[in-house]
């Protein structure tokens, strides 16, 4: 199994909180494309397995045009056999859903929408600098669903300023009143460069505290599983059959091909490579058929501590038993020796480790105990 993904630099506008790499600049859109089914088309040789997954991820995918969209489907189709594709994932925002745009998405075989919604509250929204409001968040959803949209994730962040629990508490209901197969929340996290670390360190806006947090994520853990979610990964939630197929394989060490700046590829066992963070550097390199991407070969110990920091995030927890002797002895040693209150949050059996849900809060604090070598 492998999966393909591909990098859209592109928002409107951009979010306070947010890290990754994008551009506001749509009008150079064309220029990447191009530049991305060149990409493409070279890395035809590169999967040497079924591709089971694609995710078009940003950035704001949504925010192409509904033609560079076409192109970037027919340059994947013509490179790579995707006739075993099970999952096709795009990124939208709320304010994106027009029935001409869904209608389209829907005709290249997209069936997975992940909807950047993030709070039902235009004070919020306004507060975080998205592009849709309110209403848009409240409706987005039934009409992906009228457009036959059945796998629809929604992401929510909980820990926003100046949001209230009984606030917090109603955008979970409201979430869950959609009726959607797969909820992804995710704690508002003061990013280095980003408007709300100036805003954090001017001191205008105060963080919540460590306790606040925690009684927001139990809260969402709480909802989520007494409507039927199972919480299988420290952000992410779905209905019986309706995890993310390409995270999943992410979280799991399944290999995966990334295109487009910014984008990681992982070859399943020790080879990582990533594209440069630069749109204009990344067309260039392309255009004039120079380097683009840097590569590292990760060690037996490397490759675990990877493998411990995903599994540990996910209700499968990190398995050992392909691990050599050595590092299965030291992880276990570090098991051992690991501090009664965060040992008593751990699920030990036969040659896996897993993190209780309702824990995952401290899954840092127990990864840095087991980290290896």
């Amino acid at each position: 199994m492998s999966g393909i993904y591909v990098h859209i630099p592109f928002c409107k506008q951009a979010c306070t909180y947010c890290d990754f790499h994008f551009s506001t600049q749509l009008k150079h859109q064309d220029k990447l494309i191009e530049a991305l089914c060149e990409e493409i088309s070279n890395k035809r040789d590169l999967l040497t397995s079924p591709v089971t997954s694609i995710y078009f991820g940003g950035g704001s995918p949504s925010v192409l045009s509904n033609e560079n969209l076409e192109k970037l489907f027919e340059k994947i189709s013509s490179s790579y056999d995707i006739s075993c594709v099970e999952e096709i994932t795009l990124e939208s925002n709320p304010d994106d859903h027009s029935a001409e745009n869904l209608s389209f998405w829907k005709s290249l075989g997209i069936n997975r929408l992940s909807i950047g919604i993030q709070s039902f509250i235009d004070r919020d929204l306004s507060f975080m600098n998205r592009a849709h409001n309110a209403n848009e968040a409240a409706h987005c959803v039934a009409k992906a669903k009228n457009a036959g949209f059945e796998h629809l994730t929604i992401d929510l962040i909980y820990g926003i300023t100046n949001q209230s629990i009984s606030e917090w508490k109603s955008n979970i209901e409201q979430a869950i009143a959609l009726g959607v197969d797969h909820i992804s929340a995710y704690c508002l996290t003061v990013e280095s460069k980003t408007v709300l670390a100036h805003l954090v360190n001017s001191k205008k806006v105060t963080e919540k505290s460590d306790e606040e947090i925690e009684t927001e994520y139990l809260m969402l853990h709480q909802l989520l599983e007494k409507s039927g979610f199972e919480h299988y990964e420290i952000s992410n939630f779905a209905s019986l059959g309706s995890r993310a197929i390409h995270n999943s394989n992410y979280w799991s060490g399944k290999p995966y091909l990334g295109f487009g700046p910014s984008a990681h590829s992982f070859d399943g066992n020790t080879k990582r490579s990533w594209n440069v963070s630069n749109n204009a550097a990344y067309i260039k390199a392309i255009r004039e058929s120079e380097s683009y991407s840097e590569s590292e070969q990760l060690s037996a110990i490397e490759r675990a501590n990877e493998q411990i920091m995903t599994g540990l995030r996910r209700k499968n927890g990190v398995g050992t038993k392909d691990w050599s002797e050595a590092i299965k002895s030291e992880f276990n040693q570090n098991l051992a020796q690991l501090p009664p209150q965060l040992k008593q949050s751990l699920n030990i059996s036969n040659e896996t480790v897993s993190i209780q849900p309702k824990s995952w809060l401290m899954a840092d604090a127990i990864i840095r105990e087991l980290i290896v070598g």
